[in-house]
C-alpha cells in the first residue's frame, strides 16, 4: 500500500542563509535580537523594532525555551509591519512555527544525549514546518554550561558541555558540521551567569566553515565585540535587552565596528 502525499521535493529559499554566508565571506559580523513573544506588548514591540532599525541589527529572533502565550503570530506580523529586518524563529518546541516569519532555525540539541531534541521532534514538526513555507536553517545547537541553571538546560533535560572543555565543544561542532548542519549555535542560555568563554569560541570557529552563532550572558558591547573578535559571527543577545533596551544602539555599533578578518 502507498501512503506517500507529498508533492515531491522542491528546492527550499536560502535567501537568509546565503546571505549569513556571504557576510561570513567577507568576515562580516551580525547581531540578532532575541525578542521572547511572553515579555512583549505591543508598545515594546514599537521599541525594540523601533531601536532596531535605527541601530542597523541584522536579524530579529523571535521565540525562547517557554513560550506561554498564544500571540506568536501577532508578535511576528507586528514586528513584519514595523521593519523590513528578517525575522527568524528560535523554537523551543515544535508548536512554536509561525507562517509569518522569514526563516526557522531548525535547532538540533548536538550537545545532549536527548533523542527527543536530537531527531524525535523533529520527524513530528516536520510536515508543518515545510508546510509552513519558512526558509529552514539546520542548527546544531550547543548548550554550553553558563554556571547557572537556566531553562534551556532545564527543558532539554541535557548537561551542558562544560565551561572549561574547549575540546568537547570543538569535536560536537565539527561533527555537527560533518552531519550537514547549515551553522553552530552556541547558547549559554538566557540568565545564563557567566557567558561563553572567548577560548572556547575561538577554538571552535577556527575549525568549522559554516557560520557560528552564540549567546547566552552576553550583558555589555565589550563582551560583544570580544566574542566576535574570537570568531563568533553573529551574536545574539535578548535577556539584557529585555532590561536595558538602549544596549542595542551599544551591541550593535561595537559588533560592526570589528575589524573585517582577512582570507
Amino acid at each position: 500500500m502507498h501512503f506517500c502525499t507529498t508533492n515531491g521535493t522542491k528546492r527550499m529559499k536560502q535567501h537568509i542563509y546565503e546571505s549569513l554566508l556571504a557576510k561570513k565571506r567577507k568576515g562580516q559580523r551580525s547581531f540578532a535580537v532575541l525578542i521572547d513573544p511572553d515579555k512583549v506588548d505591543a508598545q515594546k514591540i514599537d521599541e525594540l523594532t523601533g531601536l532596531a532599525v535605527s541601530a542597523g541589527v541584522d536579524y530579529l529572533f523571535v521565540g525562547g525555551s517557554l513560550v506561554i502565550s498564544n500571540h506568536l503570530d501577532e508578535v511576528v506580523q507586528h514586528i513584519r509591519r514595523n521593519c523590513s529586518i528578517p525575522v527568524i524563529l528560535f523554537p523551543g518546541t515544535p508548536s512554536q512555527v509561525s507562517r509569518y516569519a522569514d526563516g526557522l532555525l531548525y535547532l538540533s540539541l548536538i550537545s545532549g544525549r536527548n533523542p527527543e531534541l536530537l531527531i524525535g521532534q523533529h520527524v513530528i514538526s516536520a510536515p508543518a514546518v515545510r508546510k509552513s513555507g519558512l526558509e529552514i536553517i539546520s542548527t546544531g545547537y550547543m548548550v554550553i554550561d553558563g554556571g547557572a541553571p537556566t531553562t534551556v538546560s532545564y527543558i532539554s533535560n541535557a548537561t551542558p558541555i562544560p565551561a572549561d572543555k574547549n575540546e568537547i565543544a570543538l569535536c560536537t561542532a565539527m561533527a555537527g558540521e560533518m552531519l550537514g548542519m547549515k551553522q553552530i549555535y552556541m547558547d549559554a542560555g538566557s540568565g545564563a551567569r557567566h557567558p561563553i568563554r572567548e577560548e572556547m569560541i575561538a577554538c571552535v570557529a577556527s575549525n568549522i566553515e559554516i557560520p557560528l552563532v552564540v549567546g547566552g550572558g552576553i550583558r555589555d558591547a565589550e563582551k560583544a565585540y570580544r566574542n566576535c573578535k574570537a570568531g563568533a559571527d553573529v551574536i545574539v543577545v535578548g535577556n539584557a535587552i529585555e532590561k536595558d533596551v538602549s544596549l542595542i544602539k551599544e551591541i550593535a555599533a561595537a559588533i560592526h565596528s570589528v575589524p573585517v578578518r582577512q582570507g
